[in-house]
Formats: structure tokens, sequence, C-alpha cells
């Protein structure tokens, strides 16, 4: 083979490997909602829910990004565990765990509704897949002791395993009727817009920050 024979092959073969290089940093940034209602979209239409509105509002940031809906309506922590593994497929990127609020409206005992979340964020640090833990918030009327047990689970998961935290998925929604559903626990659709308008910036920053994003930060 003749030395302008090999250098042809060669460019050949290089130009294909950006090809295929460029055809990779093309895939999209995969995140998936996993949780209750609140991620479900309960009550909402089609795409008002949390996983869509929040796709398209980083879509508009210039992120190409892909989110599944993977939410249960009545889904307590137990139920997301026990549906955990088939629900995240293989290349997801970043998972948004959203579970707890009916443990607490069930008065479920907060050690049960941490040991599911730690194990649920064991597993997919296992898989290699980043997680932004959104945090939910017991109601006053369960008495003090439970609410503190309660709301100190979040934030002490996030410390342990070092991922991102959003510290209430409903803040600035619950409890103002202008933003909630007439059940008066379920956020509308404008109440969706808050959500994520108010959680955008810790997406962002859990997405630059994933080792798996392609997109140049």
């Amino acid at each position: 083979m003749s030395f302008k024979h090999s250098y042809g092959v060669i460019f050949i073969a290089g130009l294909a490997f950006l090809a295929l290089a460029t055809v990779a940093r093309a895939e999209p940034y995969r995140i998936v909602g996993f949780g209750d209602s609140l991620m479900a979209g309960y009550g909402l239409d089609a795409g008002q829910s949390f996983p869509e509105k929040l796709e398209n509002a980083l879509r508009q940031k210039g992120h190409d990004v892909v989110i599944a809906k993977a939410g249960v309506s009545g889904d307590t922590t137990s139920g997301g565990l026990a549906r955990l593994d088939w629900s995240i497929p293989d290349g997801t990127s970043l998972v948004i765990l959203e579970l707890g609020a009916n443990d607490m409206l069930r008065a479920i005992d907060p050690e049960i509704a941490e040991k599911n979340l730690d194990a649920m964020i064991a597993r997919l640090k296992e898989r290699d897949i980043e997680v932004l833990l959104a945090g939910m918030r017991a109601a006053p009327n369960l008495g003090p002791d439970y609410q503190a047990a309660f709301d100190a689970i979040y934030p002490r998961l996030a410390e342990k395993y070092g991922v991102a935290l959003y510290p209430f998925f409903l803040d600035g929604v619950a409890a103002d009727p202008a933003l909630l559903l007439q059940d008066g626990m379920h956020p509308n659709a404008i109440g969706i817009d808050r959500i994520v308008e108010r959680i955008l910036p810790t997406v962002e920053k859990a997405i630059a920050a994933s080792p798996s994003n392609s997109q140049g930060g």
C-alpha cells in the first residue's frame, strides 16, 4: 500500500470518527421525572404537567433535553422503590426524584420514607445516574415532632449522597388557592409554571455538573 493510499485511508477514518463523535454529541440529555401525582400532572390537560413544561423551559434556554414522565398518582416511597428499576431506562442521565408527599399525608413513619428514598438514590448512583432530590414538607397538623422528623429527610439524604437538592417542590405554590386545583393540594397549570420557574436554575446546575453532559456546560 502506497503512502498516498495509506494517508487517504487514515483521512477517511478520521472523518468517520468525527462524524460519529458529532452524532454522539447530538444525543439529547435524558431526564426522568420520577414521582407521584405532582409529577404525573394530576388534573391537568396534556402538555401541562411538570415534566413537559420543564422540558420546554430547558429547550428555550438552549438545552437539548428529553424529559420522560414517570409519575404515578398516589405513589408512596415504597411504591416508587418497587418500580424504580423498570421505570428508569438505560441512557438516563438525571432523575428528578419527587416522592414522599403521600407518605406524609398517610402519616407513615418518616424512617420508612427515608429508608426507601435512601435505597432509590443508592440504586441510581450504582447505575451512574445523577439525582436531583425534590423535597417535601410535612403539614403542620401532623404535629411538630412528625414535622421535624419528616422535613429533615431530604437535606440529610442530599448531604449523604452528595446529590442536588431542591428543598420544597411546592415552594411558592402550596397554600395559594390561585395556583392550586380545587382540591387545594395539586398545582394547576399556573402553579406548574411557578414550580418550573423556581426549580429551573437548580436543574440547569445539575445538568452542567453531570459527567454525562455532552452539551458543553
